[in-house]
């Protein structure tokens, strides 16, 4: 919201990222349809943030990097009473149980990227 998208676009803009849920999953899980999406990607073209083939412009690009950096201020108060020690552990443990979850099929294959 402070970057100036609502849910959708922000999820659309994450998308185009190559990271966020595939538009499939996010109809699925979030209960947004194609009109919805291809409405929201409407309005991140007239705002200039993603082309006409979907993907980010500079622009998007720079937002998208812009409410990264952000999300990381915020949440960063944890991290820093974890101490270096900590947050590489809380990585190593967090890492193995995403691997573990995804070897063990936990995911579909196509959830997250562009398609």
């Amino acid at each position: 919201m402070a970057a100036g998208l609502d849910g959708l676009e922000a999820m659309v803009t994450h998308t185009a990222t190559g990271k966020g849920m595939t538009p499939k999953w996010v109809f699925t899980t979030r209960g947004w349809s194609q009109e919805d999406w291809d409405a929201a990607t409407g309005r991140l073209r007239e705002r200039g943030l993603l082309d006409a083939a979907g993907e980010l412009t500079e622009r998007g690009v720079a937002l998208r990097e812009e409410i990264e950096r952000e999300t990381d201020r915020l949440d960063r108060a944890p991290y820093e009473h974890l101490g270096a020690e900590g947050v590489a552990r809380l990585t190593a443990l967090g890492g193995a149980f995403a691997h573990a979850a995804v070897t063990a099929g936990a995911y579909p294959a196509d959830l997250l990227g562009k398609a």
